[in-house]
């Protein structure tokens, strides 16, 4: 991997630099870190990772008028909402997310939780116990998501796969913040039959930028291997939590220097 030694050394003073609470107040993992009940962060975190597109203001804003139709109870509504409950969820938007979107999702989770007791269940119930990543259980996430006979077809868009070559970003941030654990205090360490080392680094446009100019991306597009090929230089360095820079590669982005 052509990653100099200063190179190395900046990526893990960022990600000790990022991966603190600070971090937390102006990113969407602040909207999981509102709540206590680990069913609660497991569906205001997939709620705000689907909606992590544009600025990271306005994603929060969203996430809070989502959850705020829920009486910021996302688990409690979920189990037990009425139809009239569901009539405030006709106004939301957000870029391409809309009404149809949103009442589709409270409708699989429904079912989902009424048979299962966590989202983890959802990815590794399709992995492999030699997997060396998480792809069998994305593509088998997105599989069961849509496996109700009412669901949208615009919704698809939503739920990105690696079977169709997707980065698959937004479910990557997801994985991170349910999985990783460490004493920081931003990702919760929630699910523990995933392991960190399976994780793939979410490969948003501050994380590209940055590891194609240290050399760490190589891939002309930003696809599935770009990903993968990602986080195999990330596991040179850290074998076992790999996605640890993903704090500092994000970090590295937004900061001026690094934003030209």
């Amino acid at each position: 991997m052509p990653l100099s030694t200063d190179f190395r050394e900046l990526l893990e003073v960022k990600a000790e630099e990022f991966n603190q609470p600070a971090f937390i107040e102006d990113d969407p993992i602040s909207i999981p870190h509102a709540y206590q009940q680990k069913q609660d962060i497991e569906i205001s975190g997939l709620i705000a990772a689907v909606l992590a597109w544009g600025q990271r203001k306005t994603i929060i804003s969203k996430c809070k008028e989502f959850f705020a139709y829920m009486d910021n109870a996302p688990y409690d509504f979920v189990l037990h909402h009425q139809e009239q409950d569901l009539k405030a969820f006709l106004a939301f938007k957000h870029r391409t997310f809309n009404a149809t979107d949103a009442l589709y999702f409270i409708s699989f989770l429904r079912h989902y939780y009424q048979q299962y007791e966590s989202l983890e269940d959802a990815f590794i119930m399709y992995m492999k116990q030699d997997d060396k990543d998480i792809e069998n259980g994305l593509v088998g996430f997105r599989e069961q998501f849509f496996s109700l006979p009412d669901y949208p077809e615009r919704t698809r868009k939503h739920i990105a796969t690696p079977a169709r070559n997707s980065a698959c970003k937004r479910l990557n941030m997801y994985l991170r913040w349910m999985v990783r654990k460490d004493d920081k205090g931003v990702d919760f360490g929630l699910w523990n039959r995933i392991k960190p080392s399976q994780l793939i680094c979410p490969c948003d446009l501050h994380v590209d930028r940055v590891a194609r100019r240290l050399g760490l991306i190589s891939r002309k597009q930003t696809d599935w291997h770009t990903a993968l090929e990602l986080t195999n230089n990330l596991r040179l360095l850290d074998a076992e939590d790999p996605v640890r820079y993903d704090f500092a590669l994000f970090g590295l982005g937004i900061e001026e220097r690094w934003g030209k």
